[in-house]
């Protein structure tokens, strides 16, 4: 478990620290005025095949409570963020999240970048009356027919990104696709929304559902080479996308059809070789936002302060903390029931929005409604960052639909 004091050590030296520092026990921090800290608990794969994802979203958030930290913090209180890891696994998420709670008496839990570990740990935090926020975890019943009157997420649902993107592929490529998607709730509602919107367009598919952690995909590939589709739908995510984007440049599918997906996250492309450095995908968050001057400023001190260009997933973690900032400050508390009908229909403010038009989490499910960035992939061009062309900017609620559609029916407790 990581215990990341803001007020106790240097910016620099926190943000460039290690992820985890074992300690047997976590006594409250004790400001000068008696005041405990707000704790923050955040549960995500530390370890796994999603591990790079889940580092830069912690990132995200340590660098949001150190700068809130020398600002007040929230409500006048220091913030504390405990980070447990996951390990890619429901039951470890699950036994983490309680001993955040019941334990280290957090405040707020942020987790995970799983689906599946999101969903069971609101199971646990519905029952315990404690906020949730959910970063990064994108399967749609989180917000849709299992939502929770305490837990908000900020990265979109499956249904938002496979819409944002499956016209533009259609158009520009052709309506026959096929799918490498991993078998778990992130990948079977992602894609379930692609066949939604596909089978829209007159479109047809095959598909292939691998086990989360695969590394090896020559005979999907061989499959996929004989089905001769016009777009390749890599759904996979972290390792095992970056294992299917090399096995499938080395097969030369490259020239035979056009590559493309949901999320072809800035982590992952960064590690792939350049001939696989390629396709039309959603960024859920970019860096390069010319006429946007509150992100220049962002990337900028980002930049300055870890040495790193911001991705989606630091966004992710920054809004967090951010969120439960706002949302306390306008409720003047951080109970749970009160937070959350403090954050129903809240607007982040353009120093956390980052990026055009209002950003506000959606009162009926509690789904952020963020734009989507849609465009190409490529090799870098003016610096090692620069590996996305934005095309066309979709508003959130443009592919999220209406709260009727999703299944939620919101329940506060009385």
């Amino acid at each position: 478990m990581a215990s990341i004091q803001g007020p106790t050590w240097g910016r620099r030296a926190l943000l460039k620290s290690g992820l985890a520092v074992t300690v047997l026990s976590a006594p409250p921090i004790i400001s000068a005025r008696g005041e405990t800290a707000v704790r923050i608990g955040m549960v995500n794969p530390l370890t796994g095949i999603l591990s790079a994802l889940a580092a830069s979203e912690v990132e995200g958030a340590r660098y949001a409570v150190e700068t809130i930290n020398k600002k007040n913090g929230i409500l006048g209180r220091q913030i504390e963020l405990l980070v447990e890891d996951s390990a890619n696994d429901v039951g470890t998420g699950v036994q983490k999240t309680r001993k955040l709670i019941e334990r280290d008496k957090v405040d707020v839990i942020f987790g995970d970048v799983n689906s599946g570990i999101a969903y069971a740990m609101s199971q646990v935090t519905s029952e315990l009356k404690v906020f949730q926020i959910v970063p990064g975890g994108h399967t749609d019943p989180i917000t849709g027919t299992d939502c929770k009157w305490n837990v908000f997420r900020i990265c979109n649902t499956t249904s938002m990104d496979a819409a944002a993107v499956t016209g533009d592929l259609v158009k520009r490529f052709g309506k026959r696709f096929f799918f490498i998607t991993p078998d778990y709730a992130y990948g079977h509602t992602l894609q379930d929304g692609f066949i939604k919107n596909l089978k829209a367009l007159g479109g047809e598919y095959q598909a292939e559902l691998l086990p989360i952690n695969t590394s090896e995909f020559s005979a999907t590939l061989i499959k996929a080479k004989a089905y001769k589709p016009n777009v390749l739908l890599n759904n996979m995510g972290g390792l095992a996308q970056i294992n299917c984007m090399k096995q499938f440049t080395q097969f030369g599918m490259q020239k035979e059809m056009h590559l493309g997906g949901a999320l072809f996250e800035l982590e992952t492309v960064k590690a792939v070789p350049a001939d696989a450095q390629a396709g039309s995908w959603d960024m859920e968050w970019w860096w390069n936002q010319p006429t946007v001057p509150e992100v220049a400023a962002f990337v900028a001190d980002f930049r300055k302060t870890t040495g790193k260009t911001p991705s989606a997933r630091h966004w992710f973690g920054y809004v967090a903390v951010h969120s439960v900032r706002l949302g306390a400050e306008k409720a003047k508390s951080l109970e749970g029931p009160k937070l959350s009908l403090a954050m129903e229909d809240m607007d982040l403010p353009p120093d956390v929005a980052l990026q055009p038009g209002r950003v506000y989490y959606r009162a009926g499910d509690h789904q952020l409604m963020s734009n989507i960035f849609v465009g190409d992939v490529h090799p870098p061009t003016s610096n090692p960052d620069d590996v996305f062309t934005v095309a066309t900017v979709v508003p959130g609620e443009k592919a999220a639909g209406p709260v009727s559609e999703t299944g939620c029916k919101m329940v506060h407790p009385a």
